[in-house]
C-alpha cells in the first residue's frame, strides 16, 4: 500500500472553496491508495460560535463533502480520510471519514476535545474502529486524540495496520514527536496530516508526518 498525505489551508466556511482545493490536489492523488488530509477539511476550525459551526456542518448521509471525495476516490482509484463537522439532528460532532471508490466506508467521531471544542461539539459517543481497505486494516483518530494513549492501544488490539490521523495541530512539535512513540509500541503505521495557515488567533503548525512501526519517520 502506498500511503500519502495532503496538507493544505482550509478556509474557514467555505466548502466551494475547499473542494476546489482538494481538486487541485487531487491529481497526486493516483499515486496512492490511501491519502490522508486535515481534520474540518470541508470547514476550516477556529469557528465563532455554536452557529458558525453548525452552518458549515453536514449529515453524512446528505454531504456534499462526502459525496464529492467518492467521486475523487473513483476518478483516482484511491481510499480518502478527512474531517468535516458532522451533524447528526441536534447534535454537532468533530468527524472523519474512510472514503472509497464505492462511496463511505467508515467513520469516526473525535472523542477528546481540545481547548474549547466542547462549546461547539459533542465528544465522539462510539469506540474507535478498524476498517478495512483491501487486505488492510485502518483505524482512524482525529488530532487531539494524540494525547491519549488508550485509543492509540485499542486500534492496535483490533489488528490496525494503519492509523490515519487527521489534525489541526496549533501545539509546536508536540504530536510530531508523539506520533512515532505511538507508532512503535502499538507496531503500526500513523499518518499524521496536519495542516497549514492561521484563522483568527490560531496557527497551525503543519509538519505533517508518516511513522512506521519501529518509530522510524518514514
Amino acid at each position: 500500500m502506498k500511503i500519502g498525505y495532503a496538507q493544505f489551508a482550509p478556509v474557514l466556511g467555505d466548502l466551494d472553496e475547499n473542494l476546489r482545493a482538494i481538486d487541485r490536489l487531487a491529481p497526486a492523488f493516483t499515486e496512492a491508495d490511501l491519502v490522508v488530509l486535515p481534520e474540518l477539511a470541508s470547514s476550516g476550525y477556529r469557528f465563532a460560535s455554536p452557529e458558525e459551526a453548525r452552518a458549515a456542518a453536514e449529515p453524512l448521509g446528505e454531504s456534499r463533502f462526502v459525496d464529492h471525495l467518492a467521486r475523487t476516490a473513483r476518478e483516482r482509484n484511491v481510499h480518502l480520510v478527512a474531517g468535516l463537522p458532522e451533524r447528526d439532528g441536534g447534535d454537532l460532532y468533530n468527524t472523519a471519514v474512510l472514503v472509497g471508490p464505492e462511496g463511505l466506508a467508515g467513520s469516526y467521531r473525535k472523542i477528546h476535545l481540545f481547548s474549547d471544542e466542547p462549546d461547539l461539539f459533542r465528544p465522539g459517543d462510539r469506540p474507535p474502529r478498524v476498517f478495512p481497505v483491501g487486505d488492510v486494516k485502518v483505524g482512524i483518530l482525529v488530532c487531539f486524540d494524540w494525547v491519549f494513549p488508550e485509543v492509540w492501544r485499542a486500534l492496535a488490539l483490533q489488528g490496525a495496520d494503519v492509523v490515519c490521523h487527521p489534525s489541526n495541530l496549533v501545539l509546536p512539535d508536540l504530536a510530531q514527536r508523539a506520533v512515532p512513540v505511538h507508532a512503535l509500541v502499538n507496531g503500526f503505521y500513523v499518518v499524521t496530516a496536519n495542516r497549514v495557515g492561521t484563522e483568527r488567533d490560531l496557527t497551525f503548525t503543519g509538519g505533517s508526518v508518516i511513522a512506521g512501526p519501529r518509530g522510524e519517520v518514514l
